[in-house]
């Protein structure tokens, strides 16, 4: 290959998180017209240096975003990341779910900001387990949804049954005039038989090309980690052709980081390069599990950055694990909605602890985000909120902190409400005396907003709201702007 043509093969990769926001063509995993794809031999791999020039800042978000269930509800018991996906101005996150004594099934939770709050839609399964004796009686997980067109909805998801025949990982195909549903499974299901876990789904040229995390369980790997496959075909249905040139990315070499495995991950489509962020865990030891990133010219080799992992779980409190990570790419942020897992825990979730969170990857500087911290409908008269309940704010990489708080008060209020922001060293235990402390304006009958500049220089804060009136408040929203 020229020295020329490598050169503009690293400038079109570099592209992809370099170019500034306002020239970046904003594509993402849902646009229709993809590039045109190339063989496997008309690209080979190219250096991780490509890339060596871009770093990624890592935020944690107000984790957890979502939590199980309240007992008895569908949802009761582990909750698992399957799908981020955007639609006009409302971002979804689809999970499955165990609960009431049912093994995975789906749903999903709305919100207006890539990082919440997040609202569950319903309270049932958006899609529920086969009758018995189908092929996905026992569980239906790993949804991946891709728009058509207006109005049209498709759904790949990872369906396993009871009967020894149906005992493997196969995949079905759903659709729906609208992301919440209602969902209507194919007749014909399963749309591909043994294919393991859906990992994310393009179309490209008019073909779709479904990644998944298969075989299961492969020997080397831990656990139910797999290396990535594809496959493809003409139509949503079917009929698919598994790649004969799978896998196309594998676990790490003896020592790395990643060499125990990765879980299911999204390909999404940006800038005129593929990229896939995924879960990579050590073959030795506890299930500890960080982010990954790799990328790719064609949709078929895929080269893993040379500084990863890009999402380190140390940087996010109490985590053991970020798994089955799925992505939203909206320069200069790029969301990694996961499954988060907890070296720590209360006895009340035993045996297993997952909750559904998020990491926020910063591509360039200077940046400004907003994190919802904390959103309570209804603070009680003289009441006040749990450390506990707040999640944690990390300042690791920013420069300069400011609060918002907004809260509507009763018709006769007569004191404001109070901010009492402690610091922690490891977003865990907190401080017994405040860092700051502030009053919101009093406004009577009125929705209230006070914005306040903080000068911490600590690694993490909490926030605790005190309603110091005999009224109560509601509508109590509490926003970081994080700059760096």
């Amino acid at each position: 290959m020229t020295k020329l043509v490598r050169l503009l093969i690293a400038i079109a990769v570099c592209a992809a998180f370099c170019v500034p926001p306002a020239y970046c063509k904003q594509q993402s995993k849902h646009k229709e017209e993809q590039p045109t794809a190339h063989s496997r031999d008309a690209h080979k791999p190219l250096p991780n240096q490509l890339l060596e020039s871009r770093r990624f800042i890592q935020i944690p978000g107000p984790n957890p975003i979502i939590k199980p269930g309240p007992e008895g509800a569908w949802d009761d018991g582990v909750a698992e990341a399957s799908d981020a996906f955007k639609d006009v101005d409302t971002y979804y996150f689809y999970y499955h779910a165990t609960g009431a004594g049912k093994g995975y099934r789906l749903g999903v939770a709305t919100s207006e900001h890539p990082l919440g709050p997040f609202k569950k839609h319903g309270d049932k399964p958006l899609l529920d387990l086969g009758p018995e004796g189908a092929w996905d009686d026992k569980y239906v997980a790993c949804a991946m949804v891709l728009k058509e067109a207006s109005k049209k909805y498709l759904m790949w998801y990872s369906g396993y049954g009871e009967l020894p025949k149906y005992r493997k990982w196969s995949i079905g195909l759903a659709t729906a005039e609208h992301p919440a549903g209602p969902w209507k499974k194919l007749e014909q299901n399963p749309i591909l038989d043994d294919f393991g876990y859906v990992g994310g789904v393009l179309k490209v040229k008019g073909k779709y090309r479904l990644y998944n995390a298969w075989p299961i369980n492969s020997p080397g790997y831990k656990g139910d980690y797999s290396p990535l496959a594809l496959a493809t075909a003409e139509k949503p249905e079917g009929p698919y052709t598994k790649h004969p040139g799978n896998p196309l990315m594998k676990k790490g070499d003896f020592g790395d980081w990643d060499d125990g495995g990765i879980s299911e991950a999204e390909v999404l489509y940006h800038n005129e390069a593929f990229h896939m962020f995924y879960g990579g865990t050590h073959l030795l030891g506890p299930r500890l599990e960080s982010i990954g990133y790799a990328y790719s010219l064609d949709g078929y080799n895929f080269v893993k950055y040379a500084r990863n992992p890009v999402a380190v779980r140390q940087a996010n409190p109490n985590a053991a694990a970020f798994a089955e990570v799925h992505a939203i790419i909206e320069p200069p942020f790029i969301y990694l909605y996961h499954t988060l897992r907890y070296e720590k825990h209360g006895a009340d979730r035993f045996p297993w602890f997952e909750d559904l969170g998020v990491q926020v990857l910063v591509t360039q500087r200077p940046f400004s985000l907003n994190m919802p911290v904390l959103n309570i409908e209804s603070l009680r008269r003289r009441g006040r909120t749990s450390l506990r309940n707040c999640p944690p704010v990390s300042l690791g990489h920013v420069n300069r902190l400011a609060l918002t708080v907004e809260c509507a008060y009763a018709e006769n209020a007569t004191k404001p409400i109070k901010i009492h922001v402690r610091a922690s060293y490891d977003g865990m235990t907190c401080d017994t005396i405040d860092l700051y402390t502030f009053e919101n304006d009093l406004g009577p009958g009125q929705t209230v907003r006070k914005t306040v500049d903080l000068d911490a220089k600590v690694p993490f804060i909490k926030i605790l709201v005190e309603n110091q009136d005999y009224m109560s408040v509601s509508n109590v929203k509490i926003t970081a702007s994080l700059a760096g």
